[in-house]
């Protein structure tokens, strides 16, 4: 259909919610120019298919948001934990509670200044036998090793019995040892190029290339399938289906000298497993008139397709591309900047004239696009970042008061149902390291939700040893309820740094950035007791070291499944002078403990 129902009247502190279209202006951002680099985790396995939408309401067992993994398994219904009491750990963004004297009662004389003292003692020592204070130290906790490697530090403080954690499909490997599989060479290009885009089949790595999709065998890294494209891809879904599919935008033709540019006009669908295009469309309407509207990134959820961008947003049929919606022009000048998929389908909407811009999340029928609930976000938020649909998480940087690039100042836990916020999470961009490319929707990174929290990674702080080279961090969690910190805590442990990939069950899956002289490491994380255990360990030769360390954490894809680590770049630069001391660099690397 060409336009979704409207929704019904909102509360009075919220705004119309139109259905999607787009405004007039100019395009923000989007692919073929050259942008900054976008932060996003790696692409990965297939989802399972959601279950029917159920219209208002959560579904029994609300899934957590898939990630960048295996066909997603409904996990337990999140049970939310009692928040710690007094002083947090390393990186809570909490202020900090000093235990206060008491008052006279009946307005009688002052107690003197020692008694206060004596008495906030007592009262602290209250606090830490009843309420369980955590003092971090900042990694100079006593740790035990988890199996399978050095530099695993066991988690501390979740609680045995929780209900938290577990039902994960990664196990441990006989041999925990990787060795390199292979590597990729990076290619040729003449101007910045994105290749944003990789998943793991169960028989084929798939990676963009230029102007291509490359299926390879998952152990020697040798083209099983090429899909040519009559241009460069310029969005790829994190979501695919359970038999493999994946929608991704590209363009029409190739891009051509001296700008290097095209528009980001075509959707398709492509069968990771055949390495065939199923279909592919493009829409006009809405301020782009006859033209093609453009796109800047895509999803997916159940059998919606959903693109977004400075044009506004469309659906399509999974199964044959028809669309569902595309935009329309409306009074309020709504248009859908993008759509975070997975369990379910929610919109970012900015609305308002150029001077006075708002933005509203949607929770959207995937089927129609008609709104069940919206939340409109604070002034000052120019964009909005869909880090979990269920639960609803989103990520906003407030009046630009996080200063550093990430994109976040705080998290936004909504429910879904009614469109009310349940809490807000503020997250000190100088302790956290979560980050979200701010002008998309669906591009967040080291950040999850899983297990009725949300999981946030530390910024690297100096380890127990306090010497060069030292640094390490931690994964603290929130609860999505309530907004309090939690008990649950993962240690890097001293010279490495987690980062946290995709949820697993109720367990996650982080990378741990290694130090010079060691391999990096993939680690399964109990959501309940926050326990690492080494899945993979990378050699620590120096020649697969220097390779590895060619890829930064934040502008690459890891993946990881069944054994495998598989890290590529998302963009490709233009050559550049050689230097007898700089390493050579790749466009993929795998490695492998099978």
């Amino acid at each position: 259909m060409t336009q979704p129902p409207q929704p019904p009247p909102p509360p009075p502190n919220q705004p119309p919610g139109p259905p999607p279209n787009q405004p007039p202006g100019p395009p923000q951002g989007g692919f073929g120019a050259p942008t900054p680099p976008p932060e996003q985790p790696g692409y990965g396995y297939p989802q399972q298919p959601p279950p029917e939408q159920p219209g208002y309401g959560y579904p029994q067992q609300p899934p957590t948001q898939p990630q960048y993994g295996y066909p997603q398994q409904p996990p337990t219904q999140p049970q939310y934990g009692y928040p710690q009491q007094g002083q947090p750990p390393y990186g809570y963004p909490t202020q900090p509670q000093y235990p206060q004297a008491p008052a006279p009662a009946g307005g009688g004389k002052k107690l003197s200044a020692q008694m206060q003292i004596v008495i906030a003692a007592v009262v602290a020592v209250a606090l830490i036998v009843g309420g369980g204070i955590w003092y971090a130290n900042s990694g100079g906790e006593e740790n035990n090793n988890a199996k399978g490697g050095s530099g695993s530090a066991q988690g501390q403080g979740g609680e045995k019995g929780n209900g938290l954690g577990g039902n994960g499909k990664e196990k441990v490997p006989a041999n925990t040892q990787s060795k390199l599989s292979f590597q990729l060479p990076l290619p040729k290009v003449p101007e910045l190029t994105d290749v944003t885009g990789s998943w793991i089949t169960d028989k084929a790595y798939v990676k963009t290339d230029v102007n291509s999709i490359v299926g390879r065998d998952l152990d020697k890294g040798t083209p099983l399938w090429t899909l040519p494209l009559p241009g460069q891809v310029c969005g790829a879904s994190r979501h695919v289906t359970a038999d493999f599919k994946v929608p991704i935008l590209f363009e029409a033709t190739k891009r051509v000298p001296p700008k290097f540019y095209q528009q980001c006009t075509e959707v398709g669908l492509v069968d990771l497993t055949t390495g065939k295009l199923v279909w592919s469309t493009s829409v006009t309407g809405g301020t782009a008139g006859d033209q093609k509207v453009r796109f800047s990134e895509i999803t997916l959820s159940g059998t919606t397709v959903a693109a977004g961008g400075s044009d506004g947003g469309a659906a399509f049929d999974l199964a044959n591309g028809n669309p569902r919606w595309k935009p329309q022009a409306n009074d309020q000048n709504c248009f859908d900047m993008g759509y975070g998929g997975g369990a379910g389908l929610v919109a970012a909407r900015k609305c308002g004239s150029y001077d006075a811009r708002y933005v509203i999340i949607q929770n959207l029928d995937p089927m129609t696009g008609a709104p069940i609930s919206q939340y409109k976000m604070p002034t000052g938020v120019e964009y909005a970042a869909i880090v979990s649909t269920k639960p609803l998480v989103v990520a906003a940087d407030v009046g630009d008061t996080a200063g550093d690039g990430s994109g976040i100042s705080d998290f936004f836990s909504i429910d879904e149902k009614t469109g009310k916020l349940k809490v807000k999470i503020a997250a000190d961009a100088d302790r956290y390291a979560a980050r979200c490319r701010s002008t998309t929707v669906e591009q967040c990174s080291k950040v999850l939700v899983g297990n009725g929290r949300l999981y946030l990674p530390t910024e690297e702080h100096e380890g127990s040893t306090g010497e060069y080279g030292d640094e390490t961090n931690e994964i603290l969690a929130f609860d999505l309820a309530t907004g309090k910190p939690t008990a649950e805590k993962a240690d890097a442990g001293d010279r490495y740094t987690l980062v946290p990939l995709r949820m697993d069950g109720g367990n996650l899956i982080a990378y741990k950035v290694p130090p010079y002289d060691k391999g990096g490491q993939i680690v399964s994380i109990d959501g309940g007791t926050m326990k690492s255990t080494v899945l993979l360990e990378n050699p620590s030769d120096k020649t697969v070291r220097d390779a590895e360390d060619t890829f930064s954490e934040d502008y690459s894809e890891i993946l990881y499944g069944n054994g495998r680590m598989f890290i590529s770049v998302m963009r490709v630069s233009e050559p550049r002078e050689s230097s007898s001391t700089s390493l050579k660099e790749y466009l993929a690397l795998s490695f492998s403990t099978n």
